[in-house]
């Protein structure tokens, strides 16, 4: 299996520690977000893993070059005029990839425990399912976020903001609604059709909701897993970092 980890984000809520290194080198419970992320994939199984790089880069290679796991071959995706955003920085690297079956695509700011080989399975059954239409099965949350992701019968189908009063603020609809809809939060986690390089795509930087909110109104089915009932950090902020760590294991 074929992964890839998103290490090219500049880190700036992170600031000071990511003047000097990389968001992917921060240290949580003694170990770098990257390693975390690269013990849990290639545990569930990646073969072969992609990581981007932008801000540090020489840093993010130095540590792949001396921590590789046994078997795993690892290719760097380097983003010298970006981040190119989570979308432009999976597109870029397409040319790394095999394209010999889905690929797992994970934050590197993301901790979790979120079953990575059952997200994996779902993938496999719904692309049974989709006819060719299956672009994407994303892990998602209910965690009360003011943005979310609006899912119905077929997927994803469009975004909405919500104010503190609870009132939608904002919303897009990629399409007209199938059916009931459930509103989540993307856990930053997802699996990826590798036909999906062949899509029309934005261009530039662009994150990867945007890409699929326009393959969802091209007919493209991006479906969602829900993981609530899991572990799940993301260690964007000092605030954030300070709380994972105080829940050391």
């Amino acid at each position: 299996m074929e992964a890839m980890i998103l290490a090219a984000g500049a880190g700036t809520r992170l600031r000071p520690l990511t003047d000097r290194m990389p968001k992917a080198l921060v240290s949580v419970w003694g170990r770098p977000l990257l390693a975390h992320v690269l013990e849990r994939i290639v545990a569930a199984g990646a073969t072969r893993v992609v990581v981007n790089t932008c801000h540090h880069a020489e840093q993010i290679v130095a540590f792949l070059e001396g921590n590789t796991p046994p078997g795993v071959e690892i290719a760097v995706s380097h983003e010298p005029d970006g981040p190119y955003e989570t979308g432009g920085g999976l597109l870029a690297a397409a040319p790394l990839f095999r394209r010999d079956g889905p690929i797992l695509v994970h934050n590197v700011d993301v901790i979790s425990r979120i079953p990575l080989e059952r997200l994996l399975a779902e993938h496999l059954r719904e692309r049974e399912r989709a006819a060719g239409r299956l672009v994407a099965t994303v892990a998602v949350q209910d965690r009360g976020a003011r943005r979310r992701l609006v899912f119905d019968a077929e997927g994803l189908m469009g975004w909405e903001e919500r104010g503190s009063d609870g009132a939608v603020r904002d919303e897009l609809k990629a399409r007209e609604p199938c059916g009931p809809l459930a509103r989540w939060s993307f856990a930053g986690i997802h699996v990826v059709e590798p036909a999906v390089f062949d899509l029309p795509h934005p261009g530039g930087r662009f994150s990867v909701v945007t890409w699929y909110l326009d393959l969802a109104a091209r007919g493209y089915r991006i479906v969602p897993m829900d993981v609530s009932t899991h572990e799940w950090f993301e260690v964007g902020t000092p605030e954030r970092l300070a709380e994972v760590e105080a829940r050391r294991r």
